[in-house]
């Protein structure tokens, strides 16, 4: 009898225990090393794997190891991806254990903020690098900007509160400094209407909305004023995205225009007056630039990846720039960001052109999942 009551409970228990976990297959098919990559996993594949999923005690393993993850909602009230943060070797698989218990805390490696006070600018930042772009507020100011500024960080920690708090971010105190300077330009990979052979800026954002908010990735969206260029109205949004250990930013930019045609865009960075090395790789769509020295402020790389290849440019206008076009209700996709030398990963622009052409090349051969091991 007390035979047939163990069996009892450990049938009982198995089918407790049934349907408690699953396994997905991440492969990395490319020829270079991922390191730290996120990997976007859509919640319907999760969810038609494992069906019982307890997102409020989620665990995701690595064999006996935790692998940071996220929930992405992009905005929306269901969950639209899991995030995960791993490592791959050049067609490398690795197996994950999703299985029901409690996870450990995942620090934050991403952030983005609206900055009221510092009129309406809008900042993002990850483990890496910072950014922001400028709000109505600075319109009509003599600082105004319009393109898209980069902050110099040497830190892994997320230091925007911190550097707006102390108001003194154009000095190093060890963390880095603001001293990229952006000005009536595209800056640091902005977007701008093209017409009469010429940047039409569609000036500084109106409204904000923050869809997720780390830990590994951060996704905020701006919408920007009508403006009428040439008679031809244009309505711009825009949906920036940063993963933890990027250097580059996802620009989704949707326009909606008033012409007929197609509307002549460019994506650019903007040129120093000194000699420094300029990428205009049409054929990948790979645009980068190594700027001059900055005295002891050290040397900044600024880059654009463009998906949708060929892509035709030029330097024109004190700028690198991309040429674009888009017809109304569509949307411009593409990537911008940059380092810094003295952070110490990225010290030259060999570095700077290595790693843009690799993270194309990501791109076109992205790691894939699949159900099971």
């Amino acid at each position: 009898m007390r035979s047939l009551f163990l069996v009892a409970i450990l049938i009982a228990l198995s089918g407790m225990v049934v349907g408690q976990s699953t396994t997905l297959t991440i492969r990395n098919p490319s020829s270079v090393s991922l390191r730290q990559t996120v990997v976007e996993i859509p919640w319907a594949t999760v969810i038609k794997a494992y069906p019982q999923v307890d997102t409020a005690h989620l665990q995701v393993l690595q064999g006996a190891n935790e692998v940071a993850y996220q929930l992405e909602h992009r905005g929306h009230k269901t969950i639209q991806n899991l995030l995960v943060q791993v490592s791959l070797e050049p067609r490398q698989r690795i197996v994950l254990t999703l299985q029901k218990g409690q996870p450990a805390n995942v620090e934050s490696k991403t952030y983005c903020r609206y900055v009221p006070e510092r009129y309406d600018d809008f900042a993002w930042e990850n483990d890496r690098v910072a950014f922001r772009i400028y709000g109505a507020a600075l319109n009509g100011r003599p600082d105004n900007a319009y393109g898209s500024d980069i902050w110099a960080k040497r830190t892994n920690a997320l230091i925007l509160n911190k550097w707006y708090k102390q108001n003194d971010y154009h000095k190093d105190h060890g963390e880095g400094l603001d001293y990229y300077h952006v000005g009536l330009t595209l800056g640091a990979g902005d977007i701008g209407v093209f017409l009469n052979d010429s940047i039409q800026f569609i000036h500084n954002y109106r409204s904000w909305e923050i869809l997720d908010n780390g830990p590994l990735r951060s996704t905020f969206r701006v919408k920007f004023d009508p403006y009428t260029f040439n008679g031809i109205t244009v309505n711009e949004t825009r949906t920036v995205s940063l993963d933890a250990g990027s250097q580059l930013s996802k620009v989704q930019v949707s326009i909606a225009h008033t012409s007929d045609k197609a509307l002549p865009m460019v994506a650019g960075i903007t040129l120093r007056p000194e000699a420094s090395p300029l990428l205009l790789n049409e054929t990948k769509g790979i645009l980068g630039y190594w700027e001059p020295k900055h005295g002891d402020d050290g040397t900044i790389g600024v880059g654009c990846i463009f998906p949708a290849t060929p892509v035709s440019m030029q330097r024109k206008y004190q700028h690198g720039l991309a040429k674009l076009s888009v017809k109304s209700g569509n949307t411009i996709i593409y990537y911008s960001g940059g380092a810094w030398d003295k952070a110490g990963r990225i010290t030259s622009g060999d570095d700077w052109f290595a790693y843009l052409h690799q993270f194309a090349d990501q791109l076109k051969t992205p790691p894939m999942v699949t159900v099971g091991k």
